[in-house]
């Protein structure tokens, strides 16, 4: 059976984008920086809305596992994805958007009837990302979704804090993380988002459970989860339930813990547009570099550099050429 470097489950959504003011937010009652679920029918009507007061930025598959995944794979890492999309024009485009290099999924010809989740994302002049998601059928995503054959094959699993919102989802992701820990597989969880920690905090426990190998998250959902305003402090809680962590900083780089020393990552300069993805790609860039046998500094650096790339356009994922040429850049300045 051949090895994965990671496994991974999370919402499979199609992300629509939109460049709007911050007064929208105001106007429509949105709370900004923030992902909050919708109905179909509000979705639409949002929709609409956006659509004749603004035109389509950007249409590209997401997800936050999907677009971590995503990269390791066009990186040139091993992926499995595990996830749940309807038999629908968005699911067609789904899949042709997460790609075939390196990356399997749980997903036949003969998906189920339904909807394919969709996500919009408001990005402000800021470069910030506002979310409004309707996860459609990935909130039915289980246990029955899962390979844990493959699963035990992989170095890490990778699991999303954005599942915690369904209760088949959670469920399944913890089957996975209980499976990935009897196997010695080492396991990774990611926040997601400032509202996982703000407002599903239970369920965000309940995945983090004895503890994790490694977590991702950004210095706004590591004080949100730790309850504490002090960086250093809030650091100190996240390492009580992690072996190892990566906490984004935006402009400010990242702090990477290795088990036994703190290491700062360098920002990479750069004109942001939109930040959708930021977190996704760094966690994917770091996984890959860390089962390719970087070490942690030289993993935060690639991160760095491939989470700078990805905010100066729009859309949560790099074309499969810029993974390439990222790499090569990194090598080049690894040996300067």
């Amino acid at each position: 059976m051949a090895k994965l470097d990671v496994y991974g489950i999370g919402n499979a959504l199609v992300d629509k984008e939109f460049e709007v003011e911050d007064s929208f937010f105001a106007e429509a009652g949105i709370e900004k920086g923030f992902m909050t679920l919708i109905d179909a029918t509000q979705q639409e009507q949002l929709l609409s809305l956006l659509s004749r007061r603004y035109s389509l930025k950007k249409r590209a598959g997401g997800g936050s596992a999907a677009n971590s995944l995503y990269a390791v794979s066009q990186f040139g890492g091993k992926a499995f994805y595990s996830c749940k999309v309807a038999n629908d024009e968005s699911g067609d485009f789904y899949v042709e958007e997460l790609g075939s290099s390196n990356i399997q999924t749980n997903l036949s010809t003969e998906r189920e009837e339904g909807h394919t989740g969709r996500c919009i994302v408001m990005v402000t002049p800021d470069a910030e990302r506002t979310m409004l998601t309707h996860l459609g059928i990935s909130q039915h995503v289980s246990e029955a979704d899962l390979k844990l054959d493959l699963a035990a094959t992989a170095q890490y699993v990778y699991i999303e804090g954005y599942l915690v919102t369904s209760d088949s989802a959670r469920q399944a992701a913890k089957r996975l993380k209980s499976a990935a820990e009897q196997s010695g597989v080492k396991t990774a969880l990611t926040f997601s988002d400032p509202a996982m920690v703000e407002y599903f905090r239970e369920g965000v426990n309940e995945l983090i459970g004895t503890g994790v190998d490694l977590l991702f998250c950004n210095e706004k959902e590591a004080k949100i989860w730790s309850g504490e305003q002090d960086f250093d402090t809030a650091c100190k809680k996240i390492g009580s339930v992690a072996k190892k962590f990566a906490i984004t900083r935006g402009a400010n780089g990242a702090l990477l813990f290795d088990g036994e020393n703190y290491i700062n990552i360098a920002p990479n300069k750069v004109a942001a547009v939109d930040t959708n993805g930021a977190g996704d790609m760094f966690s994917g860039a770091f996984m890959y570099g860390l089962t390719q046998g970087m070490s942690f500094k030289d993993a935060g650096d690639l991160a760095s550099l491939a989470s700078a790339t990805v905010v100066s356009q729009f859309g949560p994922r790099l074309a499969p050429e810029q993974h390439a040429e990222l790499l090569q850049k990194f090598n080049k300045s690894r040996k300067a």
